[in-house]
């Protein structure tokens, strides 16, 4: 298809600024119906934090079922400023940090991805001091540092954060971590990882409580572990990891990703669409099935790894974000777009971030009868959606208006779509080839 580059005019609802555009914008028109089976990409999240954790092993380590995505790209150039040698392969990456020549990630890319930050613990734990620049990534709230910072002072590291960048340094002759007992105030997935990493060569041990147990985590330390990490309890909310003086080479591949998963089974719902998916881990979409389940969907395991999605009569159902194993906030854009078209009405409550409900206005420019307070939004389900130009405002939102451009009648237009390619993996093509009529222009 010919590249072809619209400028156009958006007024931001709600507001007086206009926005003055030259970036594609994804047309997409509805309703649709889709079928057959649709691929699932390496996890995200994963793949950031183990890209991060090859930093911890002086070997080539190969990485497979590495999505193609803009936020992977980043980190394969923070990590190339470090002095880090990647080769890549289709979905193979094979990245060598044999010799890490800085201990500074660049400003420019850090500010742009908020998983750069993972380095912080590596880089230290090797070199034994480390620079950082403060993260950025999405604007859905405050997703502050200190636990990552409060972990590894009690490891031994001195850290102070000057002119938006944070210093690390291990004093001492041997320049190494120590082992120590550390309580999370919130099971944060980011700081989890931090610490897990850095305790993979500290000495002694480490012992993480109220940890994370996403499933990014446990592949983390799954990844950490076939380099001879020693790391148990991983997945639950108390991790133990002992300390080891290096760790060797690998090769591992990513698990698929659970929100990508997620988000094409409400495809399948939304666009009343029995639709199969596959490599997926079903266990790691258990929250997400059971709420589509009480919708008035269905998925049945068709194999270990495929499921499918046999859509119903949607009805209304109330939705909690909360950390693994909770509803994830990942999926609550996308499962507001399919309440919106759902009979009755729906209280979606957002806990985890307090700016991520901001694609409420989009979706009221399609006709959906949604009033929010504070981080509570009470959808009252509407006979149809009608295609509006909306803006993505995060990486999940561009999902969710996605979602609701497929289902809704007449033309939709996405813009903001550098949220959309930082986290799903050739999803145009994917729906495509599932029977969506759309285009980047």
């Amino acid at each position: 298809m010919e590249d072809k580059t619209i400028k156009g005019t958006y007024i931001q609802p709600n507001s007086q600024s206009v926005i003055e555009s030259d970036d594609p914008v994804l047309e997409i028109l509805g309703p649709t119906s889709l079928k057959g089976e649709v691929t699932i990409s390496g996890a995200k999240n994963s793949a950031l934090a183990i890209m991060a954790g090859t930093l911890l092993c002086s070997d080539e380590c190969r990485i497979r079922n590495v999505p193609s995505l803009v936020d992977v790209g980043r980190m394969k150039q923070i990590l190339a400023s470090l002095g880090v040698k990647i080769t890549e392969d289709k979905d193979i990456l094979d990245i060598n940090a044999k010799e890490i020549g800085q201990t500074q990630a660049p400003y420019d890319l850090v500010s742009q991805l908020r998983a750069s930050f993972f380095v912080i613990g590596p880089v230290l734990a090797r070199l034994g001091v480390a620079r950082v620049p403060l993260p950025g990534g999405c604007a859905i709230g405050a997703r502050p540092v200190d636990l990552h910072v409060r972990g590894l002072q009690a490891m031994g590291a001195e850290v102070h954060i000057e002119h938006g960048i944070v210093h690390a340094c291990v004093k001492g002759s041997r320049s190494r971590l120590k082992g120590a007992k550390i309580y999370l105030d919130y099971p944060s997935v980011g700081a989890t990882e931090t610490i897990m990493m850095a305790a993979t060569l500290a000495e002694g041990e480490t012992i993480i409580e109220n940890a994370a147990q996403e499933p990014e985590v446990e592949d983390l330390a799954n990844f950490c572990r076939s380099m001879g990490a020693k790391i148990r309890g991983a997945g639950t909310n108390t991790i133990i990891v002992s300390g080891v003086e290096r760790l060797h080479s690998t090769d591992y591949p990513i698990i698929p990703d659970r929100i990508e998963a997620g988000t094409f089974l409400v495809a399948g719902a939304i666009t009343q669409s029995p639709i199969s998916l596959y490599p997926v881990i079903p266990e790691h979409l258990t929250p997400v099935i059971a709420k589509l389940e009480e919708i008035g969907c269905q998925v049945i395991l068709e194999e270990s790894k495929r499921v499918r999605i046999v859509p119903g009569a949607l009805r209304a159902t109330d939705i909690e974000t909360l950390p693994y194993p909770g509803f994830p906030t990942d999926m609550q854009a996308q499962f507001m777009a399919l309440l919106t078209l759902s009979e009755g009405n729906s209280m979606i409550s957002e806990t985890v971030f307090e700016n991520r409900l901001r694609h409420v206005a989009e979706l009221q420019r399609m006709g959906a009868d949604i009033k929010v307070k504070g981080n509570v939004a009470v959808v009252k389900g509407v006979p149809f959606l009608s295609g509006a130009p909306v803006m993505a405002t995060d990486l999940r939102a561009s999902a969710a208006l996605v979602l609701a451009g497929l289902a809704a009648q007449g033309k939709t237009v996405v813009q903001g779509l550098h949220h959309l390619d930082r986290g799903y993996e050739n999803i145009e093509d994917k729906l495509r080839q599932l029977g969506a009529k759309l285009q980047r222009v």
